[in-house]
């Protein structure tokens, strides 16, 4: 038996030199699902399991992913999986057909062995809506201190790695989806550059900022899964590349929290004396009226996007938001137990692409190109705090994202990759440090982030479990 928190690269390692098979990693992981997922801690990250999670064939071991039992979050499709964005309204609808990104990690020899739950719809219904909760799947909790949030919406495939449940797991975000789970819970994530993992197959908010990511225990673990996501072979050698970096720290993604923000000023502290390049840079925050157009944006694509999406998978009964709506008041008691559905409501008034849409599409990307453009001019990457630590379940009262920095908005416009690493504990829970690089650099982003994770040797963080 392994360590259920050697890295995905160890175990792989340890399967193709013969030390245990693909097949009992897979055991392990279903059986620790079991005593800690489901009963024990009930962490519940697990929405379903796959009905075929036992392989019945020896995986080549050569493959690049060796048989490694992977969980994907519940709004990517693979037959034999819910794929319900959390949500009842889609139980009755089967998926027809694999994802491309499923596809890609079976043919690289993955055992997806179950789907995560997820903040429901992937929390873009309701303002209140809890990090976590899902009407299909209820709440998840957080394997540091049971009562405290997942994060949102990737929460499961969040907890479930820090849970050492699997070492891989699939995300997805619009803007912080990843990268707050990720911070919350003591992994590592990373958001690449939008429309570079294909989206087909994947339930939608956003065109513009939709992207499937990689949550796992290291950077070349996130860095490996990333690979096969994105059909590349050249990220893994990103992560041990010998390079003179830029680093710029932005003044202002600070959260607000006192012990958060002190583990930054160490971490910026710990690089410079390390030799990395690192300056402040300071970069303007969003005023009210960007953060409304990036929602009044996401709520025009979600009308015209999920509908069609809905078309296509629910043989034209379920094919429009309106219905999505209908669903949820015919199912009050449990879909609306704890908050409403107003901005599905409101998306359903914009109505799609129409309108000033593309004004305050323009005036957004416009907001957030000049200002990384700003930022990036004489950095190969930008850092900064991500969450404060993970505040308290509250069903029906929303989450606490006052003591949270703008990190992740800019890179959401724009569709540049961001990534997380655990940056340390303060009142024991980990908090991240975010890194930010441009469109289509994945390689310099992993590259800094492994030398962050590197010198800030933190190791493979391990949850404490309170109840």
């Amino acid at each position: 038996m392994l360590d259920s928190y050697a890295s995905a690269l160890d175990q792989i390692a340890s399967v193709r030199s013969g030390k245990i098979s693909a097949q009992a990693i897979v055991e392990q992981s279903l059986d620790r699902i079991a005593k800690i997922d489901s009963s024990g801690y009930t962490l519940n990250s697990v929405i379903a399991l796959s009905p075929d999670s036992e392989p019945k064939n020896i995986i080549n071991p050569k493959l690049p992913l060796a048989g490694l039992p992977i969980l994907i979050k519940d709004n990517v499709e693979c037959i034999g999986l819910p794929g319900s964005a959390g949500s009842l309204a889609l139980a009755k609808y089967p998926v027809k057909t694999d994802s491309t990104i499923v596809a890609r990690l079976r043919n690289a020899g993955a055992e997806i062995v179950a789907a995560t739950n997820l903040s429901e719809w992937a929390n873009i219904r309701s303002t209140k809506s809890t990090s976590g909760w899902s009407g299909f799947g209820g709440l998840t909790a957080n394997p540091w201190i049971h009562e405290r949030s997942a994060g949102g919406s990737s929460s499961g495939s969040g907890a479930a790695i820090a849970a050492g449940l699997v070492s891989l797991a699939v995300g997805t975000e619009t803007d912080g989806s990843i990268i707050c789970p990720a911070s919350l819970n003591g992994c590592v994530g990373i958001k690449p550059t939008v429309n570079s993992v294909p989206r087909d197959g994947v339930i939608p908010i956003s065109a513009s900022q939709d992207s499937p990511g990689s949550m796992a225990r290291t950077v070349e673990d996130a860095a490996l899964l990333l690979e096969v996501m994105m059909g590349r072979t050249d990220l893994i050698g990103a992560a041990s590349a010998n390079r003179a970096l830029k680093i710029g720290v932005v003044k202002s993604w600070i959260t607000g929290h006192a012990g958060t923000d002190a583990l930054l000023e160490g971490a910026i502290d710990l690089l410079a004396k390390s030799g990395i390049s690192i300056l402040e840079v300071d970069l303007s925050p969003p005023d009210e009226e960007t953060g409304n157009d990036e929602y009044a944006v996401l709520l025009h694509e979600l009308f015209d996007d999920l509908g069609s999406h809905l078309m296509k998978r629910c043989n034209g009964e379920l094919a429009t938001l309106a219905d999505v709506i209908r669903f949820n008041q015919e199912h009050s008691a449990t879909e609306l137990k704890f908050f409403g559905q107003e901005l599905f409501e409101q998306a359903i008034l914009l109505g799609g692409r129409t309108g000033e849409y593309a004004a305050k599409r323009e005036r957004n990307l416009t907001w957030a190109t000049t200002t990384l453009d700003e930022g990036l001019e004489k950095f190969d990457v930008l850092i900064g705090a991500t969450y404060s630590p993970a505040w308290l379940s509250t069903l029906g009262k929303g989450d606490e994202y006052s003591n949270s920095s703008w990190i992740t908005t800019a890179p959401a416009i724009v569709g540049s990759p961001i990534g997380c690493v655990p940056m340390g504990i303060t009142e024991g829970l980990p908090v991240g440090l975010g890194v930010v690089s441009r469109k289509y650099d994945e390689i310099t982003l992993i590259t800094a982030m492994k030398e962050i994770e590197t010198i800030l040797s933190l190791g493979i963080m391990q949850p404490t479990f309170l109840k």
